[in-house]
């Protein structure tokens, strides 16, 4: 009897175990699909996004793309165009993986909340708390007449809410000609071993402006990534698998790409005045090992399907298919605007983005708080961010909207095709009742 018993309770838990994997499994993927009119989009002005996207790889723009649409949770439209490698005409698929650089920012920002949920740390609070090797941090002032630095002590010990909305002081060192880039650039910090020689480097390199006093893009979120081990106990990788990606059914997201899916991952490219057309970048030759130093501001790989998921779930204030990842009221403080409106002038900005009255940023996002202000028909709140790759993607609240773009072509100094706002411009084109 006792045996029979044993075999019955081993019986249920195997029942049980293979019901919850195929549970887990079940969410990964896209999300429901929906026919673009049940959800307030014309089909036939849609078309207009799909003929503008091949029309780039027509003209040998871009390599290939992957977009995807979805409103009220339900996807409306994944088109994929072109290849993923021209050379061996790979065709772009909707499973392609991507190196998305600095998207990676807003996922190291949730990471950063989910912490902030577990009362970890307060927006107000210095960065030196966590990190004391920050506790002796000096500002650039200018130079003397002998050209040396000038350096002074900051009014006020930079913040973590400063961190995570770039107006701490720091700087990439790779976008100013300021004495401190200079310095950064022979520093080198990204090219350390890892996050803690990382922060070593940093610690002896000055401010580039007052705490709060700029916007100045920078490796802020490189150093969110360091204070998310330090206040998890865990390192960054498997802290965002753990308490991210596997609870999201991210299944292709990661610091690296294992050997097995090598096949789908999408060639780079750049665009070279010598020669017409596209040409490939050589792929890191590390990119199926974990690394030393692991990006939180631009090291993550993904598929359009996996960050579409992303998307929603901060659409959705932080859950997503019954998985909660954040509350809805934390999700609000990350896309609120931070920045005072002395520093939304035009002064300031990167890329396709100027920090200018309508549009701000939040907790690793940008912010369109007035979108109308500057010529965008997207809803009032959207917020969004991009990668240096050419990836790209917006979250609208006032449309319950999500749109996600992967592309793999990084800029020159003659620029790159502007997907971002052409794509805005075509989606809101076809959503011809917003209150469906």
């Amino acid at each position: 009897m006792d045996t029979m018993r044993n075999c019955r309770l081993v019986f249920v838990i195997s029942l049980a175990f293979l019901i919850a994997i195929g549970s887990i499994y079940s969410q990964t993927g896209p999300l429901p699909e929906a026919k673009p009119e049940t959800v307030g989009f014309s089909a036939e002005r849609l078309k207009r996004l799909d003929e503008a996207m091949q029309a780039m790889v027509d003209s040998r723009q871009l390599a290939g793309i992957v977009t995807m649409v979805a409103r009220h949770g339900k996807l409306v439209r994944q088109k994929t165009f072109g290849l993923r490698d021209i050379a061996e005409s790979k065709p772009m698929q909707q499973n392609t993986i991507f190196r998305i650089y600095s998207m990676t920012k807003p996922i190291t920002g949730v990471a950063m909340m989910i912490l902030y949920e577990e009362g970890k740390w307060r927006p107000n609070d210095p960065i030196a708390k966590y990190i004391p090797e920050f506790a002796n941090l000096r500002v650039y002032s200018g130079v003397d007449v002998e050209g040396k630095l000038k350096l002074e002590a900051p009014a006020h010990s930079p913040t973590i809410g400063e961190l995570m909305s770039h107006t701490a002081g720091f700087t990439y060192g790779v976008f100013g000609n300021t004495p401190v880039d200079k310095m950064y650039q022979e520093s080198n910090p990204l090219q350390a071993g890892s996050l803690k020689e990382f922060i070593d480097r940093l610690a002896k390199l000055p401010l580039v402006y007052q705490p709060g006093e700029g916007w100045i893009y920078s490796v802020s979120v490189d150093v969110q990534g360091y204070l998310v081990e330090k206040l998890s106990g865990k390192s960054c990788p498997d802290f965002v698998r753990e308490r991210i990606f596997v609870p999201l059914g991210m299944k292709d997201s990661g610091f690296f790409v294992p050997a097995e899916k090598l096949a789908r991952l999408a060639t780079i490219y750049t665009t070279d005045a010598k020669s017409p057309g596209l040409t490939a970048l050589p792929r890191d030759p590390n990119v199926t090992k974990v690394p030393g130093l692991p990006s939180g501001g631009g090291g993550l790989y993904s598929t359009a399907e996996d960050y579409l998921r992303f998307a929603q779930m901060l659409l959705n204030g932080g859950e997503l298919n019954g998985v909660r990842i954040l509350s809805p009221s934390t999700v609000a403080l990350m896309r609120v605007n931070h920045l005072p409106e002395r520093l939304m002038t035009g002064k300031f900005g990167i890329g396709f983005y100027t920090m200018q009255p309508g549009l701000g940023f939040g907790y690793d996002f940008a912010v369109f708080e007035n979108p109308a202000k500057f010529g965008s028909t997207a809803g009032q709140g959207t917020y969004l961010w991009d990668g240096a790759a050419g990836t790209w993607f917006w979250i609208d609240p006032a449309n319950d909207l999500v749109f996600v773009g992967m592309i793999q072509r990084m800029p020159t100094a003659a620029g790159a095709p502007n997907m971002e706002d052409l794509s805005r411009t075509l989606i809101y084109q076809a959503l011809v009742d917003p209150k469906k």
